[in-house]
C-alpha cells in the first residue's frame, strides 16, 4: 500500500515530466501533470493511444472547476458537490491552462475528482490536474490492482503507486454539459438514476457519435479472448458448445446460475450483486485470458445503477466491427 514516501516520489516524477500509476476507486490511472504537453505526449506513446481521443484532467477539489475549465454551467457545481470525489466525469469548456494535447485538439475537457485519498493528496501537492487515462495499453482490459498495471505497461512508467484494489472497478460515469440539454455518454460508477435524482429529470443516455469523450469507441477494454455475450439462461449450453467444438473456453458465470458445465471449461464465478461483480469484472476478464482461453461467454446484466456500466464495457469488448 502506497506511503508518505511514495506521495512525494509521485509529485516529483511528475514534476520532472514522466509519467506515473495511481490508484482511483474506478481503476488505475496513467497520470501525467496536465499543464506539461510533453509529459502528456508520452501517455499516448506509452498506451499506443490515438493522439486524436482525448484524456481525463484530475482536479484535486470542486474548488478547482473555475481555475481549470471554461463557462463551466452551474450543474457541473451542482452535480461535483453531490458526487465529488467520485466517480463521475463532466465534459464542460476548456480552461486555457489546460492544453489541447489532453483534450484531443477539443476546445471541450473532461474533468473530474477521484475518491483515492492517495491520488487526491498526490494532485494537491502537484497543484496542477493529472491527465490520466486507464494504464494499461489502448483498448484492452483496465487495471483494477498495482500488478496489472507492472503487466501492462512495464518501464513505460517510471512510477506505480501501489493503493490496493479498485472499490468501484469499472470506470466514471461521463456526462457531458456542453450542449442545450446534459447527456450521458458513457455509464459508470455514479449510475443514470442518481444523475436524474440531482436532475430532476431524465437524462439521454447516448453512446454513439462525435468522439468528445474516453473510453467511448465501440471496441474497447477488450481481453485478447473472443467475448460473446448471450442471454443468462444460455451461458452453460453455449460454454459446452464451444467446448465441444474444441475451443477453449472460459465463462463468466452468475452465481444464481444452474446448469451443467463441461469439465473442459474454466469457470469465473460472477457475484449476484453488481456493486460486487463491476468491482471483479476487469480482473475476471484477465483470470480467464491468463488460463488462455480463446473465446469467453458472458452475459450482460439488467441495466439498472451499475449494471448499465458492465452492460458496456461487455458489449464493447464483444465489438466485432
Amino acid at each position: 500500500m502506497s506511503t508518505a514516501a511514495d506521495i512525494e516520489r509521485a509529485v516529483a516524477v511528475l514534476l520532472a515530466g514522466d509519467l506515473v500509476a495511481v490508484p482511483t476507486e474506478t481503476v488505475y490511472g496513467l497520470a501525467a501533470d496536465a499543464t506539461n504537453p510533453l509529459a502528456v505526449a508520452k501517455i499516448f506513446a506509452a498506451k499506443g493511444r490515438p493522439a486524436g481521443h482525448p484524456l481525463i484532467a484530475h482536479l484535486a477539489s470542486v474548488d478547482w472547476l473555475g481555475k481549470w475549465t471554461a463557462n463551466a454551467p452551474e450543474l457541473a457545481y451542482e452535480l461535483g458537490r453531490r458526487f465529488w470525489p467520485g466517480p463521475l466525469t463532466m465534459i464542460v469548456g476548456r480552461g486555457p491552462a489546460i492544453p489541447t494535447e489532453v483534450t484531443g485538439g477539443l476546445q471541450t475537457v473532461a474533468v473530474r475528482v477521484p475518491a483515492h485519498e492517495t491520488t487526491r493528496t498526490i494532485i494537491e501537492r502537484l497543484g496542477h490536474p493529472i491527465a490520466a487515462p486507464s494504464a494499461n495499453r489502448f483498448g484492452s482490459v483496465s487495471p483494477t490492482t498495482a500488478e496489472h498495471v507492472r503487466r501492462d505497461l512495464g518501464s513505460a512508467v517510471t512510477f506505480i503507486v501501489d493503493g490496493g484494489s479498485c472499490v468501484v472497478g469499472v470506470e466514471s460515469t461521463i456526462i457531458d454539459l456542453t450542449g442545450a440539454e446534459p447527456v450521458i455518454v458513457r455509464p459508470g460508477g455514479v449510475s443514470r438514476e442518481q444523475i436524474e435524482d440531482v436532475i430532476g429529470g431524465p437524462v439521454e443516455l447516448r453512446s454513439q457519435g462525435e468522439i468528445k469523450a474516453p473510453g467511448t469507441l465501440p471496441s474497447h477494454y477488450a481481453p485478447k479472448a473472443e467475448v460473446v455475450l448471450v442471454a443468462e439462461a444460455e451461458l452453460c449450453a453455449e460454454a459446452n458448445r464451444r467446448a465441444a467444438q474444441g475451443r477453449r473456453v472460459g465463462v463468466l458465470l452468475p452465481a444464481r446460475c444452474s446448469g451443467s458445465i463441461d469439465d473442459q471449461v474454466i469457470v469465473c464465478p460472477v457475484a449476484d450483486d453488481t456493486a460486487t461483480a463491476a468491482q471483479q469484472l476487469y480482473a475476471a476478464l484477465r483470470f480467464l485470458d491468463d488460463r488462455q482461453c480463446d473465446v469467453i461467454i458472458a452475459s450482460v446484466p439488467p441495466e439498472q445503477g451499475i449494471g448499465a456500466a458492465i452492460a458496456d464495457r461487455l458489449r464493447r469488448a464483444a465489438y466485432k466491427g
